[in-house]
């Protein structure tokens, strides 16, 4: 199905799925009963989508899109220069992966069973012959395998992280983030449950300090919704550093794995 593209002067409501064009942008529209205002992501393949409130028409998200045309711009050119490096791996004896900023080798282990763990053994991957053999397999057990180490490191890293920045420490998961570094979702008003900080496995191919400053960023996000003035001075006065370790995380970040087979 090829989603309609809407003119920018149009009077008639925004719906879910349109493509909206101004100036030479043009825009995937997202709409949701409970947003109130419009708002702006830039996703990783430099694509830009437009949240909606339910209801506006077109006319209102362009003006919208224009008084933030600056910023999208800026935020295109970092996506095209950030754009992921790293090749498809390779499911062979001596494939290099990465995990805390230290390099491993695949190595094999035929009589192991199909549906075996992954483990890290004198400094080799360990997977089984049929893992190997099997692209899909092979693939969900070293994610599987990410997710499992990368949640039992990162949990010993939000409480003093947690504690130095003055915020409840969260509740934490590991998963497949489709991309992202991380993310935070807050708990119920009530508060019976803590938020949820969600860090995507392939965070943990990374150096410790860069893993920290994600689980950094997350928690600022704690107290502070968005990226504003605010969320800024919060993650400064935690981690001074921050500018450098987020300009590091652009450049290493894109010649990470991201999960494709060859």
């Amino acid at each position: 199905m090829i989603a309609s593209t809407v003119d920018s002067a149009s009077p008639v409501a925004l719906t879910e799925g349109d493509r909206l064009a101004v100036d030479g942008l043009v825009l995937d529209v997202r709409v949701s009963a409970r947003r109130k205002r419009f708002a702006l992501t830039v996703e990783l393949d430099a694509e830009v989508t437009l949240h909606a409130p339910q209801g506006r028409p077109a006319a209102d998200a362009a003006d919208f899109v224009r008084a933030h045309r600056s910023w999208v711009m800026d935020k295109v050119a970092l996506r095209e220069r950030t754009r992921p490096l790293t090749p498809p791996k390779r499911l062979v004896e001596g494939e290099v992966f990465r995990y805390l900023g230290r390099t491993y080798r695949l190595a094999v282990e035929e009589e192991l069973a199909e549906n075996a763990s992954v483990r890290l053994v004198a400094g080799r991957l360990v997977l089984s012959g049929a893992q190997i053999a099997d692209p899909a397999l092979g693939r969900a057990a070293l994610v599987s395998w990410y997710c499992r180490t990368g949640r039992q490191w990162a949990r010993g890293r939000l409480q003093p992280w947690a504690a130095r920045m003055g915020v409840p420490e969260p509740a934490l998961e590991v998963s497949d983030l489709g991309g992202r570094w991380g993310s935070y979702r807050p708990g119920p008003p009530d508060g019976r449950r803590p938020g949820l900080m969600s860090l995507g496995w392939p965070l943990f191919q990374l150096p410790m300090h860069l893993v920290d400053y994600v689980v950094a960023h997350e928690l600022a996000h704690v107290k502070v919704h968005g990226h504003g003035p605010d969320f800024w001075s919060l993650l400064g006065r935690a981690l001074p550093e921050f500018q450098e370790r987020r300009t590091e995380l652009d450049e290493l970040g894109r010649r990470m794995w991201m999960g494709d087979i060859a």
